[in-house]
């Protein structure tokens, strides 16, 4: 059984949440604060498989939480808002969040936002798929999900990062339109007025110190989408 931690400071909508979600046999545990989820992700991090961060809460906020969890795991973390503006959802991103929603919402949407992710996370191996990807002394683990640099040393990704920059090294040459970047990374079609796929992107393209107004690695192609634009090195079956 999956675990989730929850923080919200409604009441009424913690319980609701709470056994909607355990009604889908997941496991959930929920806090009123920043403080009282602290203590839960403290006590409950290795067991748990996601995490669900409000914004607005009485003693911190939500971005704050998103950085520590995201200093200590690569847990994936979906962020709720209650902001019609794209500021707090862009921030989210950027602070290391994989997803987010816009409160208020329904139930079965996040339900289907926590079960992308958690398939993006646990998919299984085709046989006969690579698992190292190499490209510019970079070294891409698809077992342990690690991504190294030329002196050996781990750069620092989200399930986000990693599930996307696998994608690229997938198809290294090859233009992906956006749309289809979305929903290979995020399970989801991608909004009108979306920005989070270049959020996404640019905070990819800072983890492999790709300049972001002449990147060499992870190229625009206006009007198409993007193409990781080096040679990559596909080998060691799973």
């Amino acid at each position: 059984m999956r675990s989730l931690l929850i923080v919200d400071d409604d009441q009424k909508t913690r319980e609701l949440l709470k056994a909607y979600l355990e009604k889908q046999q997941y496991e959930v545990f929920t806090a009123h604060d920043g403080a009282s989820f602290i203590a839960e992700f403290e006590k409950r991090q290795r067991d748990l498989s996601l995490v669900i961060l409000d914004v607005m809460l009485p003693d911190t906020d939500g971005f704050q939480l998103c950085q520590r969890v995201r200093s200590a795991s690569d847990l994936p973390i979906i962020m709720l808002t209650a902001s019609a503006d794209d500021t707090d959802r862009i921030v989210g991103l950027e602070l290391g969040a994989d997803d987010y929603i816009a409160k208020p919402y329904n139930p079965r949407e996040l339900l289907a936002r926590i079960k992308a992710i958690h398939r993006r996370t646990s998919a299984h191996d085709s046989p006969g798929a690579a698992r190292y990807y190499r490209f510019l002394g970079y070294t891409l683990d698809t077992t342990s999900r690690v991504l190294t640099d030329a002196q050996g040393e781990p750069v620092t990704l989200t399930s986000m990062d990693f599930d996307l920059l696998r994608f690229f090294a997938e198809h290294a040459g090859e233009t992906l339109d956006r749309s289809r970047l979305m929903e290979q990374t995020r399970g989801r079609d991608l909004g009108p007025m979306d920005r989070s796929l270049d959020v996404q992107i640019s905070r990819l393209r800072q983890r492999l110190n790709d300049d972001g107004k002449q990147p060499n690695i992870i190229k625009t192609v206006r009007g198409s989408g993007y193409v990781f634009a080096v040679e990559v090195q596909a080998d060691g079956d799973h």
